[in-house]
This record gives structure tokens, C-alpha cells and sequence, in this order.
């Protein structure tokens, strides 16, 4: 099985659609996030993978993709210390949540998502399946990226287009 297959990619685009081209998103390229790997492509690898995952087991696909997209929406350097007063693993979710409050309206859902996907590390337990699905997705995507494997799974060409 295919990891990007046309019935679901084209169901994942519709559920972003309104957000992925937005300036806010797309500066998101310019962010280094992971060695090698942009915040924007990381962002978009774990809305896709948040979104198959909560395809196949029924839950809300959509608060997924979009809160999986918006998930690291700070919008700074993470290195900057000057852009954040504390640690960035436990700052940058409440970053992102500010900042994807003023692209879009956000359902109860979406802002637990985007505030608990660090979990463990930040301080907001994840209240929902869908939040366990987007923060297991952002692991899973983060450890691809941090061994360099997402080159590897030719997604890069896909979803970051």
C-alpha cells in the first residue's frame, strides 16, 4: 500500500485547502524545524499522516488535518531565544495556537490538538482520540526526519508541492 495514494490525497487537500496557502502557513517554509526538513514539510507530513490514521479508525479526519498543519504555527526560529521566553519544546504550542486563532476559526477540538501534541514534554494532556492521533503523529513523523528518512519516503515531491 502506497503512502500517498490519489483518493486520499485529494481528500486530504480539501481539508486544508483554506489554510495551505495562506502567507502564514507558506512562511512556514522558511523555518528550519528537523535536520533537513522545513517546519512547513513537517507540518504538512504529520496533517497527512494525522489524517490517514484518523481515516482508518473513524474519527474526526478533518480537525486532524487542519490542527495537524497548524500544530507548530509559531512562526519564529526555534534557536531564537529572543522570540520565546522559555524552553521551545514547551513554549511553542501556545504559540501556534495564538497564531492559528487569528488564521481561522478554531473548534474546542482543534485547539486541544494543536496545544497537546508535545505531550509528555508540554504541560496539556490530550483530550480527545484525535489529539493522541496528531501528537502519535508528530512523533512518528519527527523520528522519520531526525534519522532522515522522510527524504527517503519520496514525500517531500508530494506533499510540500
Amino acid at each position: 500500500m502506497s503512502l500517498i495514494d490519489p483518493t486520499n490525497h485529494g481528500a486530504f487537500v480539501r481539508c486544508v485547502e483554506d489554510l495551505i496557502d495562506t502567507p502564514q502557513v507558506q512562511s512556514m517554509r522558511t523555518l528550519p524545524h528537523h535536520p533537513g526538513v522545513n517546519c512547513f514539510e513537517h507540518s504538512i507530513f504529520v496533517a497527512y499522516i494525522a489524517f490517514r490514521l484518523a481515516r482508518r479508525w473513524g474519527l474526526d479526519y478533518m480537525a486532524c488535518a487542519r490542527a495537524g498543519l497548524l500544530h507548530d504555527l509559531y512562526l519564529y526560529r526555534w534557536n531564537d531565544q529572543s522570540a520565546h521566553p522559555g524552553l521551545q519544546c514547551f513554549d511553542h504550542p501556545e504559540f501556534a495556537l495564538r497564531n492559528a486563532e487569528k488564521l481561522t476559526r478554531l473548534s474546542k477540538l482543534e485547539r486541544n490538538i494543536i496545544l497537546a501534541h508535545m505531550w509528555p514534554l508540554a504541560f496539556h494532556l490530550p483530550r480527545s482520540r484525535e489529539a493522541w492521533v496528531v501528537s502519535l503523529a508528530d512523533k512518528i513523523c519527527a523520528t522519520t526526519e531526525v534519522f532522515q528518512l522522510f527524504r527517503h519516503l519520496k514525500l517531500r515531491a508530494v506533499l510540500a508541492a
